[in-house]
């Protein structure tokens, strides 16, 4: 079976102003102390108010989900003790004027030279799935098809609803933070695993970008695993949803690793119809636009469907998804995992409009509690 890892960001925040506390080593050195976590489960994040973990490679979801909140148990206890909360949040819904704190890491501190104002904003947390690839030729291919999919999942991960305590009017308002980097949003179509490296090192050669972590498109391969990464999803409120998500990209890479004939349909009239990509079903701007439009909407309006490259109503999509995958769900026994899990967003909302709907009934206070109370939900 092939196997996938998790990677959670999560925000550490004061639990009375929700300002973000840059307190990332203490919480770390609590951490440090449990006998439930090993120290590489612990990793620093760019600003001094988060903090990440990773699961092990997992093959199946309750593996991946033990990992993730016996983590998530640990962390909530450790930021008590250093007197915050830890939140698992697409974006601080609120931050100081003052620059924030950038942990003390050569690489960090050359990011913030580098792109000084984009790093002062940056209190952006995502869930990254890795999938596993038999080689890069294989991931490329992989990579190649599942580009339409890939604004469906920012939006049944949505989760990051304000920014600067305000209302941003997006559903996932760290996908459009996050364009400001240079090398993101919907990679390009590559011809073979020679060809992305090749143009990969192009872009390290300009001199534009430090190396080859700032190359932050939604979805990549990774450079440290023989993986397939996907980088498209909010970090979750409640670790099931980050897992739900994570069967989900698997099943996708499966199929387009295994069954790739389920992903080449195209549209009629497509400007790759009859070409040797005809399994790329829109093109690059129409999917770019498809994620913007995922960010804005989430579940809330319509998607751009990544078949017919029109709009359609989310439910509509996010069912087209799941027929596309129930293959590779029945084989790794996620099919019943995912339809729970897509019936419980259906039902409450994706983590942005539960965000919204606590703080429109308690203020900032019912916005913590819901953060707090859905770290550790089981």
């Amino acid at each position: 079976m092939v196997t996938f890892g998790i990677e959670e960001e999560y925000l550490l925040v004061d639990p009375v102003t929700g300002l973000p506390k840059f307190i990332s080593t203490e919480v770390s050195r609590v951490l440090q102390s449990s006998v439930e976590v090993d120290d590489g489960d612990i990793q620093h994040e760019l600003l001094a108010c988060q903090l990440e973990t990773s699961t092990p490679p997992c093959h199946t979801a309750q593996e991946a989900l033990h990992s993730l909140l016996a983590f998530r148990v640990e962390l909530a206890k450790a930021a008590y003790k250093s007197l915050a909360r830890a939140a698992s949040t697409g974006a601080a819904p609120k931050m100081e004027e003052a620059p924030p704190k950038v942990t003390d890491d050569r690489r960090y501190h050359r990011l913030r030279r580098s792109a000084r104002a984009i790093v002062a904003d940056q209190y952006v947390n995502g869930l990254h799935v890795h999938v596993q690839i038999p080689d890069r030729e294989a991931g490329v291919n992989a990579l190649n098809r599942i580009r339409p999919w890939l604004p469906v999942l920012v939006a049944l991960s949505a989760n990051s609803p304000f920014w600067q305590d305000r209302d941003s009017g997006f559903e996932s308002w760290r996908t459009i933070s996050y364009r400001r980097w240079p090398i993101q949003g919907v990679p390009p179509v590559f011809i073979d695993a020679a060809d992305y490296e090749a143009r990969v090192q192009h872009l390290l050669d300009t001199g534009v970008i430090i190396d080859r972590g700032v190359i932050t498109w939604v979805a990549r391969l990774s450079e440290n695993y023989p993986t397939l990464e996907v980088r498209a999803c909010d970090a979750q409120l409640e670790a099931r949803d980050s897992v739900l998500l994570a069967v989900l990209i698997r099943a996708l890479v499966t199929t387009a690793l295994d069954d790739p004939s389920r992903l080449d349909s195209l549209p009629a009239g497509s400007a790759h119809a009859g070409s040797a990509h005809a399994h790329l079903q829109l093109t690059t701007e129409i999917i770019d636009a498809a994620l913007w439009q995922a960010a804005r909407h989430g579940l809330t309006g319509d998607l751009v469907h990544p078949v017919t490259g029109r709009l359609a109503p989310a439910a509509n999509v996010t069912a087209a998804l799941l027929a596309l995958v129930t293959p590779a769900l029945d084989e790794a026994g996620d099919y019943g995992f995912a339809v729970d899990g897509l019936a419980r967003i259906a039902e409450r909302g994706t983590g942005s409009i539960r965000q919204r709907r606590a703080r429109e009934q308690g203020g900032l206070p019912a916005l913590l509690d819901l953060f707090s109370g859905s770290l550790t939900a089981r």
